[in-house]
């Protein structure tokens, strides 16, 4: 079981960030130790070639002033007072041959670089060399210079402060290291754990929405980074995903009911004049009843079609110019006859040379759902006005007004929801579908529909175009 789960966290971005967090500050560390370590090297060693340098000036200004005996008296009282361990002297000719030493029982291994003579005879002004001494765990650094006329003085000095000083280095660093890095893998995981918590909160609440709770969000800790963007980003999706289903819902509830009526009369006609045995005119009768209902089933079906296709921009608006006002014109004088039938007058208020850009079938149909909508609902003795003017210099305006029955309160905000019928439209025969229809093709040519009402004074509905 643990086994893996420590695969499992192994594949997780929390640990990767840390590999990856805890691997770069290794890595950087190192390069600056190495850098680092170099630096004190180099000075180290510059400091002690320094030191040799002063001793072997010092020495050369004896041997110019006080012969060579001089210079090896002072040689041998400097590797005295020094420490026969700490540095020793020799005097060489120019073929490398010793005429005069300190005391070398400790450094009897160091023998004579025949080529930092010969550099020295060619013109070098001095020669350092740095030799290894593996049984004493040592090193040397020697420097080669002419004291005289064919007189060479090598200077040896050892460097086991410096190297127990440079060992010492090495080992704190590697201890620090070892402490820095998990340090660093600890604060990493912590830092990835913290940036990835929002992720897995995401992840958490999806799991749970596909377990079917619809209703959970993602927690957001406003303090507006990318985690939080996701976040609110995550839960409008769901808020959206949600309506839509609750969408989804009641309009198959609306069509369940509204598709049950007409199925149901046809089953009952059918039934009747089946049982009874009637005669054939009976049968005509029946099977007209049905193509009537049939017809019925085939328009609400289209024009649920026509609305989805519409919103989902499926069926887009051919773009061209049209007359606005001689269609608003046509849509009029086309119900004018349904007006006074029902006693209602129908105003027509039209400025003419609008223009406007879209689908004419399409916008055809809209205004005659608006206008078709207001003589249902408006009683004997009202009136419905329809106004068609320019609002600004890219906006056409329509607006169908009644004095009508109006909207409730608690109606108003769902009236252009699919299949959606207020209280006060049950009585009338109708799908609940035109004023969706009528919205889904007015914000397919980048306008709008909106409407305002009170009840049992009538109510405004206006729509917004552009311009051709």
């Amino acid at each position: 079981m643990s086994s893996r789960k420590t695969r499992k966290s192994r594949n997780t971005l929390a640990f990767r960030l840390t590999l990856w967090y805890a691997g770069i500050f290794t890595v950087s560390s190192c390069i600056a130790f190495l850098l680092f370590y170099m630096l004190v090297t180099s000075v180290v060693r510059d400091r002690t070639d320094q030191e040799l340098m002063g001793q072997a000036r010092r020495f050369a200004v004896l041997a110019s002033t006080g012969g060579i005996e001089e210079a090896k008296k002072a040689v041998i009282a400097e590797s005295q007072a020094a420490g026969v361990r700490k540095v020793f002297f020799r005097m060489l000719y120019a073929d490398g041959v010793a005429f005069s030493s300190s005391n070398m029982s400790y450094w009897k291994d160091i023998g004579i670089h025949v080529n930092a003579i010969g550099e020295l005879v060619e013109g070098a002004g001095h020669v350092f060399e740095t030799m290894d001494m593996p049984e004493r765990g040592d090193k040397v650094r020697i420097l080669y210079v002419m004291l005289g006329p064919g007189i060479i003085l090598q200077i040896g000095e050892a460097m086991k402060e410096t190297s127990g000083f440079l060992d010492a280095f090495r080992r704190i660093f590697i201890v620090t290291m070892a402490f820095l890095i998990v340090l660093a893998a600890g604060i990493g995981w912590f830092m990835a754990r913290r940036a990835v918590s929002g992720v897995e909160a995401v992840t958490r609440t999806a799991r749970k929405i596909s377990a079917g709770a619809l209703g959970q969000r993602v927690p957001v800790n406003r303090r507006g980074d990318e985690i939080d963007q996701l976040a609110v980003t995550f839960n409008e999706m769901l808020d959206r995903i949600e309506a839509l289903i609750k969408e989804m819902k009641e309009m198959s509830d609306n069509i369940a009911h509204d598709l049950k009526s007409p199925i149901t009369r046809i089953r009952g006609s059918a039934e009747v004049t089946l049982s009874t045995s009637g005669s054939m005119e009976e049968y005509e009768n029946m099977a007209a009843g049905m193509i009537e209902e049939c017809d019925r089933l085939l328009d609400t079906i289209n024009t649920m079609l026509m609305i989805s296709r519409t919103e989902s921009g499926v069926d887009r608006p051919s773009p061209g110019k049209m007359d606005a006002a001689e269609l608003v014109r046509e849509a009029c004088d086309l119900y004018e006859p349904a007006a006074s039938d029902k006693g209602i007058i129908l105003n027509c208020h039209v400025e003419e040379g609008i223009t406007t850009a879209g689908d004419k079938r399409m916008i055809r149909r809209m205004v005659a759902n608006l206008i078709d909508n207001a003589i249902k609902y408006t009683p004997a003795g009202g009136r419905v006005d329809v106004r068609l003017s320019r609002s600004a210099a890219d906006r056409v305006t329509l607006t169908v007004s009644d004095t009508g029955t109006g909207i409730s309160r608690e109606d108003l905000p769902r009236i252009f929801d699919r299949f959606y019928r207020g209280d006060r439209s049950r009585s009338e025969a109708g799908l609940g579908l035109g004023l969706s229809l009528a919205r889904a093709i007015a914000r397919a040519h980048t306008g709008d529909i909106t409407v305002t009402s009170t009840p049992d004074k009538g109510s405004v509905f206006t729509v917004t175009l552009p311009a051709a």
